[in-house]
């Protein structure tokens, strides 16, 4: 990369999808880009706007000027751009079945935030089925180091929401969807993932995260 300028990250310090991208970069060893904070909620800035008129949300990656949006398609595109510590299998049959396992981990994180956001038999319902679809996630892991086998790949990358945004929603909506026990491959991928650096390094501090899900829950749920 001949400079920083050619690199631009928006991003917001709590943002699970935004954490991605940054994993995705520090995995393959690139440092050297800008990082813009977003205020998403308040204050949404011109450049966001402009390279994000249709959603208008974080994270966009700006390379060479051109931006592109949604952290999967992001991260995807990190992968195919920089060869280096591949994120994605070879195999065809592979990449569609690790593709296809993002979009089913997607719709669990859509529910487990709406989780946190909902009361009474609405959020009952929505806990029962997030705990059940758990059992895709322990059957998919179980015998491996990481979902990419020893190495952290594409849909552990997908999936890292589980390991520290989860909890957090738990605490902010008294609720109870992962049991290490019930899960115990998943509960070892959970501190396998946290304890490497790349990883870890790109976290929020837990108190200010659960802060700041605690006020937009207040929010959201007063409106």
């Amino acid at each position: 990369m001949e400079n920083s300028e050619e690199l631009k990250l928006l991003g917001l310090w709590v943002s699970p999808t935004g954490a991605r991208v940054e994993w995705a970069l520090g995995l393959k060893g690139i440092k050297d880009y800008v990082y813009v904070e977003e205020d998403v909620m308040n204050n949404k800035s011109p450049l966001l706007l402009r390279l994000n008129p249709v959603h208008k949300k974080v994270p966009v990656l700006v390379h060479n000027g051109k931006p592109i949006t949604e952290s999967i398609v992001i991260v995807e595109y990190i992968d195919e751009t920089w060869k280096n510590y591949p994120l994605l299998p070879q195999d065809p049959y592979e990449k569609a079945r690790i593709r296809s396992f993002v979009a089913f981990g997607d719709k669990l994180f859509v529910d487990s935030y709406t989780a946190m956001l909902s009361q009474g038999k609405e959020k009952e319902k929505l806990v029962k089925s997030i705990i059940e679809e758990f059992e895709k996630i322990e059957e998919e892991i179980k015998g491996r180091k990481f979902f990419g086998g020893e190495s952290i790949g594409f849909l552990d990358i997908a999936l890292g929401w589980i390991s520290f945004w989860l909890p957090v929603w738990e605490e902010v909506g008294s609720m109870k969807i992962f049991d290490p026990v019930k899960y115990p491959g998943t509960a070892l991928w959970v501190e396998n993932f946290l304890r490497q650096p790349v990883i870890n390094e790109k976290l929020p501090p837990k108190d200010k995260a659960v802060k700041y899900f605690q006020e937009r829950r207040a929010i959201l749920t007063s409106t």
